[in-house]
């Protein structure tokens, strides 16, 4: 008999617990997740020009050349970079002055901050699309190139971009930007 009263006092502190569990509350929460999607950013920029490539040099004349750079929408704001690369022979025939906007960084290196409101606007390089022929060139100085094509005088045009931000509190100088580039 003592058996039985365990067995059924047992029986009854187990089934007294689960009762008193059952009615005891826990409070508990839970959000809804929030799922971060982290997208890509870019900086796309074109570089053209309509006049073409070759140009007949007459002394005194200006030449239609209007290379343009454009950042394309939906990049980044950037620091915008042309590099104008002269023939050693450039400055004796003809000479151009750099479009409104930039700024000289170094040598033959221009900048331009092109902010998020600029994105697809083209930026002309050249003042007024034009070089122009200096006045004193001479027959035998176009003689000459004649004679060697290897000698002509060449302006090689190049742009480059780099984002503006170093961090979400600095800005890199143009000319940090530029060392990132001229890596």
């Amino acid at each position: 008999m003592k058996k039985k009263t365990v067995a059924l006092l047992l029986v009854l502190v187990l089934l007294l617990g689960s009762v008193i569990s059952g009615t005891v509350a826990w409070l508990t929460a839970k959000t809804d997740p929030v799922k971060n999607t982290f997208t890509d950013s870019n900086i796309d920029i074109t570089l053209n020009e309509t006049t073409g490539s070759d140009y007949k040099m007459v002394p005194g004349y200006k030449i239609s050349k209007d290379p343009k750079v454009t950042v394309e929408k939906g990049s980044e704001k950037c620091y915008l970079f042309v590099k104008l690369e002269k023939s050693a022979n450039f400055d004796s025939f003809l000479t151009y002055t750099i479009a409104d906007g930039w700024t000289l960084l170094d040598g033959d290196v221009y900048y331009r901050v092109v902010d998020t409101d600029q994105m697809g606007k083209a930026f002309s390089v050249l003042n007024d699309d034009q070089v122009t022929v200096k006045d004193t060139v001479t027959k035998a100085m176009m003689d000459e190139l004649k004679a060697d094509q290897t000698k002509r005088p060449t302006l090689t045009v190049t742009a480059y971009a780099s984002q503006f931000n170093n961090s979400n509190n600095t800005n890199f100088t143009p000319a940090e930007a530029w060392e990132k580039i001229s890596k």
